[in-house]
């Protein structure tokens, strides 16, 4: 019989006696205390989902229609490979890049999500460079500094944007990618800033490429909203102006709000190389680095997106609605602009967000005083404001200031 020696055995607890607990998520608590309001008047902007007029998040009928197709035809249930479904990498590469990146220099692959794609970029710098800095203008998305710290990579913060005048810091941008050194990692937004709305001009772009492009930086494009901006093509020539520009680049991908798939998480890594033979080796390190991730992506959403793109009417049938639900942002934007002119900045930014300049003690006023549900930094889900709100909320507004 074996027998333990009691003097080695584990007091209880002490497994895990060097965790400390971790804060909740201020948005999820943020939801707990929407729901548990009573009043009638309470609107919700902190949750990042887009809504119609009726309140709802709805599904697209092409991505039904699509679905209808998928439960009828669907083969198998077997597993994808580590790179997902390569008809949806293939049919989304040229609604990212246009012309501007020959497909033998691209590299890539499915990922769970926009965040999927973050991290394997992140560890595929990581990988490659350890001492990689990621320079990236404030305010961001929250969850970018805790996925590049997860692959333990330094992230340096500069001005995106002034809250107070709601003006584009450029000039600070440009002068802190002055200060990056060769293999450091610019950190940008596609297109309809999270959290600000506040996006670069093409001519800002231009300038950003050929800087980046000059001093050996390595930009990564988080491309999260192509079509809620101004259109899939405009949405995209940041990423193909600085694909003109640079040899290198990464770009995140997510279909969550372009398709509505926010469940589903869809989502894909594009690698742009210098050449061929080096996409070769890049793919080969991507493919290990997703096996040990998630091994495989699920199959379902990408499959979805890929039936949408292979077919003409699905397609067009999904622009239409997409273009439905840019038009309702744009028009949720315009009327809140014009309520007050403190908020006519509200009308000169895109997509889905906005940042009201408010202190955390105006922010707990408008929920405390007037049921106005927003994340602490005063973030605004713009999409998710219906015509009846707009008033409301440009009175609390003016009520806290």
């Amino acid at each position: 019989m074996i027998t333990l020696d009691e003097t080695t055995v584990a007091p209880p607890r002490a497994l895990f006696g060097r965790l400390e607990l971790q804060p909740s998520d201020s948005l999820l608590a943020l939801i707990g205390l929407y729901a548990a309001d009573p009043r009638a008047s309470k609107i919700d902007l902190g949750v990042g989902v887009y809504k119609d007029e009726a309140g709802h998040t709805p599904v697209f009928a092409a991505v039904k229609a699509a679905e209808a197709k998928l439960l009828a035809e669907q083969p198998t249930k077997a597993y994808v490979g580590p790179e997902g479904d390569i008809g949806f990498f293939e049919g989304l590469a040229p609604i990212v890049f246009g012309d501007a990146a020959p497909r033998a220099r691209l590299a890539g692959l499915q990922t769970p999500g926009g965040t999927g794609a973050l991290r394997l970029g992140a560890e595929l710098i990581a990988r490659n460079n350890p001492d990689a800095v990621i320079h990236v203008g404030g305010p961001t998305w929250p969850n970018h500094a805790p996925i590049f710290a997860a692959a333990r990579l330094a992230l340096r913060q500069h001005r995106h944007i002034d809250l107070n005048t709601q003006e584009l810091c450029f000039d600070d941008v440009l002068a802190a990618l002055q200060t990056a050194v060769p293999g450091d990692v610019v950190l940008l937004h596609g297109c309809c800033h999270n959290p600000t709305g506040a996006d670069f001009t093409a001519d800002q772009w231009e300038a950003l490429g050929a800087l980046m492009a000059k001093r050996g930086l390595l930009p990564f494009i988080d491309l999260a909203y192509q079509g809620l901006g101004a259109s899939m093509d405009e949405d995209a020539e940041g990423v193909r102006i600085v694909a003109r520009h640079c040899p290198e680049m990464l770009v995140a991908y997510s279909c969550d709000k372009n398709f509505g798939l926010y469940r589903e998480r869809v989502g894909a890594l594009f690698i742009l190389a210098a050449e061929p033979e080096a996409a070769a080796v890049v793919q080969s390190n991507l493919l290990s680095l997703a096996r040990a991730n998630w091994s495989m992506p699920p199959d379902h959403g990408a499959a979805v997106v890929r039936l949408i793109l292979e077919s003409a009417e699905l397609r067009a049938q999904w622009l239409a609605e997409l273009d439905e639900v840019r038009a309702r942002i744009a028009a949720m934007r315009a009327g809140l602009a014009a309520l007050d002119p403190a908020l006519a900045f509200i009308g000169r930014q895109k997509g889905m967000f906005s940042t009201l300049p408010l202190s955390p003690d105006q922010v707990k006023a408008m929920r405390e005083r007037h049921a106005i549900y927003m994340a602490g930094s005063g973030r605004i889900n713009i999409a998710g404001l219906t015509p009846a709100k707009l008033a409301p909320l440009a009175a609390a507004f003016a009520a806290v200031r």
